[in-house]
């Protein structure tokens, strides 16, 4: 760990690649291949962006890849990824036949943001501005696209995500709810009331969950897709788990992740990442009024089995930095490294390197009583626009970064 702290304290801009803006536009993702060698990059007008990210070398461009903003790129293994976009469709691409796409998945009807592949079962599982969570079954994928179903519907749908396990879906807001569905079945479709859905409640200090858990559940402006019937029970709340000692399958969670200095201004959730090991969900965060950003780091918490009378509380601000003022109204997408030690967060026209402390330490072995401020390890600057998407490389001591005037930067040690 010390061999890879040094490496990553040497680390230095090694190579831009350069395109005009008039065929790509603002890089608005990237992401490698799981072997490392394949860096992917979603592009504002319809192009997908292949290089080789040794060799800085342009591997092919994917020209029409959608009619609309590429949004986000994942991939399934070494050789299959998707690609989803503001015309509504995911793609399925193959690496050894670019010329043509594998299908084209056609179920939401707006903007598709995010994109989610569940391993063991195989389900592709992506989420949009239509607020739809929908599953695709990638084992019976055809010319024609995948059998699909509509898993999960919530308001104010910003991004989505999977535990590393699979074994929790996390969900942000534009209004600053976070939604946790825990004991994840994505062969169970949720409709409304079908859930059980433990009590809303903001993720603050141990004071705060005692007066919180008796204070009721909080309807008005709940993000949850609601019947005509009215805002959900107290009954519905507290219903009882379904299997002694473990809550029931899909229980949903709703909580009002604390961030520092906005207790009364209210937040939109922009960016949603996971710690590589499942222990900490990582959260970009700007006020409602566009005038703050945050980096927030959560705890997942797992305690007692839930009761009627105790409600979960999964998440525990751990550590926080407040993040440079610049291009709002874009979102910026953060990341953890391979090993969870350091974050990878876009600061103005570069990127930050943040650690949980100076030594760059695990989060379990420095876990703060009270909420602490990220670490600062290094600050990188190559771009001329402000940066919006950051990654790390799975396999090598690399960094890739992308910004609103499109371009691409590597970092790699430099001694």
């Amino acid at each position: 760990f010390g061999a890879m702290t040094g490496l990553y304290g040497a680390i230095q801009p090694a190579d831009s690649v350069s395109l005009s803006t008039r065929t790509h536009g603002a890089v608005f993702n990237l992401e490698y291949s799981p072997d490392g060698s394949v860096l992917t990059v979603a592009c504002e007008q319809t192009e997908v962006l292949l290089f080789d990210p040794i060799s800085s070398k342009h591997i092919k461009t994917l020209s029409e890849a959608h009619e609309d903003c590429v949004n986000n790129i994942r991939f399934l293994d070494n050789r299959l990824f998707a690609t989803c976009s503001d015309d509504t469709t995911i793609a399925l691409w193959d690496l050894r036949k670019l010329n043509t796409k594998v299908c084209t998945l056609h179920g939401h009807t707006s903007w598709v943001k995010n994109i989610e592949y569940d391993t063991n079962t195989r389900l592709l599982v992506t989420s949009g501005f239509d607020g739809n969570v929908i599953i695709w079954d990638t084992n019976r994928c055809t010319e024609d696209g995948c059998p699909h179903k509509k898993f999960f519907h919530t308001r104010f749908l910003m991004r989505m995500r999977l535990t590393p396990d699979c074994s929790k879906m996390l969900i942000s807001t534009s209004s600053g709810y976070l939604l946790i569905l825990h004991d994840l079945d994505l062969n169970k479709s949720l409709e409304v009331g079908s859930y059980p859905i433990l009590r809303a409640r903001r993720t603050t200090s141990s004071s705060d969950i005692t007066s919180s858990g008796s204070s009721g559940p909080r309807a008005v402006g709940s993000p949850c897709h609601q019947n005509n019937s009215g805002p959900l029970s107290e009954k519905t709340l507290s219903r009882p788990s379904q299997r002694e000692g473990a809550s029931p399958r899909n229980s949903l969670e709703v909580l009002t992740p604390e961030v520092p200095g906005e207790r009364d201004r209210g937040n939109c959730i922009t960016s949603l990442q996971l710690h590589p090991k499942g222990w900490a969900t990582l959260l970009r965060c700007s006020s409602n009024t566009d005038d703050q950003e945050w980096t927030c780091v959560y705890e997942f918490q797992e305690g007692a089995p839930v009761r009627p009378v105790s409600p979960r509380c999964s998440l525990r601000l751990t550590h926080c930095i407040e993040e440079a003022n610049v291009g709002r109204g874009y979102i910026k997408e953060l990341c953890f490294s391979p090993d969870g030690r350091m974050i990878s967060s876009p600061h103005g026209f570069g990127i930050r390197l943040l650690g949980f402390d100076a030594h760059c330490s695990e989060l379990v072995d420095c876990l703060p009583r009270e909420a602490s401020p990220l670490r600062e390890i290094r600050s990188l600057y190559s771009h001329n626009d402000v940066v919006l998407t950051t990654k790390f490389s799975p396999t090598h001591c690399q960094i890739a970064s992308g910004c609103l005037s499109g371009r691409v930067s590597l970092y790699q040690p430099k001694f």
